[in-house]
């Protein structure tokens, strides 16, 4: 059952949304998981879930200049769970028009991840060998397919059933971890994705270049990895970090506008295609949360807000 509140009035520099598809990611249960027994019982809680967002411009607020009402949209907001968002002017961008609503709702965090993953630490070049690690995932589907379409190599590692799809959005290899054990292979890569982060610096060491590099990190506001196993990985990291030649980089994407924009444009190219696993009503999004929560996505979960055809 989800609550009725009032509608959100955009700030100066803000945007009024009626939105019309949201995707869910990890952030969200995070989010969600404090209050889980008030959202099960009483309403999704709008205006707090939800960052990822697609839809048209209702009103705009006096200092906005980019956008007008009637514009379509995406980008990120919070509180994209709901029939009404606002969104800071800097934190959206237009929808290209072949680009669906479900499709555009899909890219914001997971997209920007990869992107920045791969270009602003990974530094990936034509012909290099990649590894990407959790390569069926909201983050990794994007890695995949930005690799491939930046000229790397690239090899995804997945689980039995997501093989083919894995395959099939454009790597070259797919190693599937419940039969093979990646860091026992004879492949040296260029640069390591790593959205587990569930082996030791050893084990990633043995199948890295002497000059490779290694890229563990998360979306907007939350690392992928757990943040224990994450600080104990970065200290380690950092006290041997002067005696090799291989890189360890940790990052936390940022929001982008031009990323945001370049993004579209690779989506409405068809150079990369979001892979959407489920859709959900608005009515269900904490079962679309749940999902996402139990790491059982391939691709992208999709809020269908209002249905539009695009």
């Amino acid at each position: 059952m989800l609550e009725e509140i009032e509608r959100p009035v955009p700030k100066d520099n803000e945007v009024l949304i009626r939105v019309h598809a949201a995707s869910v990611n990890p952030l969200d249960s995070h989010i969600l998981a404090s209050r889980l027994a008030r959202v099960v019982t009483r309403s999704s809680t709008p205006g707090t879930s939800g960052r990822d967002v697609s839809g048209v411009i209702e009103s705009v607020g006096k200092s906005v200049t980019l956008f007008k009402p009637g514009d379509a949209i995406f980008g990120g907001c919070v509180g994209a769970f709901a029939e009404y968002a606002c969104s800071k002017e800097s934190k959206i961008v237009l929808k290209p028009s072949g680009v669906t609503f479900e499709q555009a709702a899909a890219i914001p965090i997971a997209g920007l991840t990869a992107l920045q993953a791969l270009r602003d630490k990974g530094k990936v070049a034509t012909g290099q060998q990649i590894l990407v690690i959790g390569a069926s995932g909201g983050v990794g589907t994007f890695a995949v397919q930005i690799a491939k379409h930046l000229g790397a190599d690239v090899t995804g590692v997945c689980s039995t059933r997501n093989v083919e799809m894995v395959r099939r959005i454009g790597a070259d290899r797919v190693i599937d971890y419940t039969a093979e054990d990646f860091t026992r292979g004879e492949d040296k890569y260029d640069l390591i994705i790593d959205l587990a982060g569930n082996r030791r610096l050893s084990e990633y060491r043995r199948v890295m270049r002497e000059s490779g590099r290694y890229v563990g990190g998360g979306g907007l506001g939350v690392d992928v990895i757990s943040i224990p196993r994450a600080l104990v990985s970065m200290v380690g990291k950092q006290i041997i970090k002067p005696f090799m030649s291989q890189k360890f980089l940790s990052f936390m994407a940022k929001m982008s506008r031009d990323d945001l924009s370049e993004l579209a444009s690779l989506v409405a190219a068809g150079a990369i295609s979001p892979v959407i696993d489920r859709r959900y009503k608005l009515s269900e999004c904490i079962n679309a949360i749940q999902y996402v929560s139990e790491k059982r996505a391939s691709g992208k979960v999709v809020i269908d807000v209002l249905d539009a055809a695009s």
